[in-house]
């Protein structure tokens, strides 16, 4: 887990030498013919870094993006209108029968379908009309961590070709060396915090919910910790009632409109006695784990990620777990 998460940043620098022109040419399918509905399919891991490519969407381009309960199709057999429908689709084997099948669905209603799939001999992205390998490589880790970075990025690059941006396709290019920082960043604080513990709330809010999702998911399979996912929006209703002294919170503030909101709420979770954790630039008060910053604020999510694996793996050793090969789990889970 850790020397492919420590990949991360070639593995980017390598999808970002590649498909250059099929992101071009779908993106000028998107301009040229606006879908009426968008819509993402995945699950685990795959699906944090779906939500990371729809709020990109909706916050750049006003397009709203529907996350599709693929069991409509796999066991409801509904008939979901078409026309006018694009599909993105998430994954990283390729193999599952969920995402596999309404990608299947839709392409032969007439759907723009596209596959961001690391297996580009799997049955989804031969399934999908639009096929975007994320060229992670093999991944042997059953935690995914080098294949969620590339997805993160593959999503980025869809937003940037359909709008048309070229300073966030600048700030993808020089994504690569800030993530040889990021990868480096002394997280250690966090390990020795959370050895002990045996659950947890992860927070972030607007880009960064998407990296608290999948941070929440890791700490579940490589350290047996509960750990759980909120906005800081939401932790002010009911889960506010779970916070006591020393309970422990990772919270992911980065650049952005949605850092201020983070920052407020971490000052109250510390006024309650809570531990937190505050994943934010160097200099923001609070501060406790550092980000590095990228070409751009929304890019920041994907440095937090990149620091966050290093963290999470060594966190699981010093818990006596071993990382690469969590209990229960397959590196390949097939649903329908």
């Amino acid at each position: 887990m850790l020397d492919e998460a420590r990949e991360a940043p070639q593995v980017v620098a390598r999808q970002l030498r590649a498909d250059r022109e099929q992101y071009a040419a779908l993106g000028a399918q998107l301009r040229s013919t606006p879908p009426s509905s968008l819509l993402t399919l995945a699950r685990g891991s795959s699906d944090h870094a779906a939500h990371y490519a729809a709020y990109l969407v909706m916050a750049r381009m006003g397009r709203l993006v529907t996350s599709m309960p693929m069991s409509l199709i796999t066991l409801y057999q509904s008939r979901i209108a078409c026309q006018g429908l694009a599909s993105f689709a998430f994954s990283q084997s390729g193999q599952s029968p969920d995402v596999v099948k309404p990608t299947e669905y839709f392409r032969a209603g007439g759907a723009v379908t596209c596959a961001f799939v690391n297996d580009a001999a799997s049955p989804l992205a031969q399934a999908a009309q639009w096929l975007f390998p994320l060229h992670a490589g093999p991944e042997k880790s059953v935690a995914a961590t080098k294949s969620f970075i590339a997805q993160l990025v593959a999503g980025a690059r869809l937003a940037a070709a359909w709008q048309e941006d070229a300073d966030l396709q600048l700030a993808l290019d020089a994504l690569p060396a800030a993530l040889e920082l990021a990868a480096r960043a002394d997280w250690s604080e966090a390990v020795d915090k959370l050895r002990d513990a045996d659950r947890l709330f992860v927070v972030g809010r607007g880009l960064s919910l998407p990296v608290a999702m999948e941070a929440a998911l890791k700490f579940k399979e490589t350290c047996g910790i509960q750990a759980e996912a909120f906005s800081a929006a939401e932790i002010q209703h009911g889960p506010m009632a779970l916070i006591e002294p020393g309970y422990p919170l990772l919270m992911f503030a980065p650049r952005g409109p949605a850092q201020a909101g983070v920052l407020e709420v971490a000052r109250a979770m510390r006024d309650r006695g809570a531990c937190v954790l505050l994943a934010a630039p160097p200099g923001t008060p609070g501060a406790t784990l550092p980000l590095v910053e990228t070409g751009l604020p929304d890019v920041d999510p994907v440095s937090a990620i990149q620091s966050f694996y290093p963290m999470v793996e060594a966190l699981a050793r010093a818990r006596g777990n071993d990382p690469d090969q969590p209990p229960h789990l397959k590196k390949v889970t097939r649903t329908s």
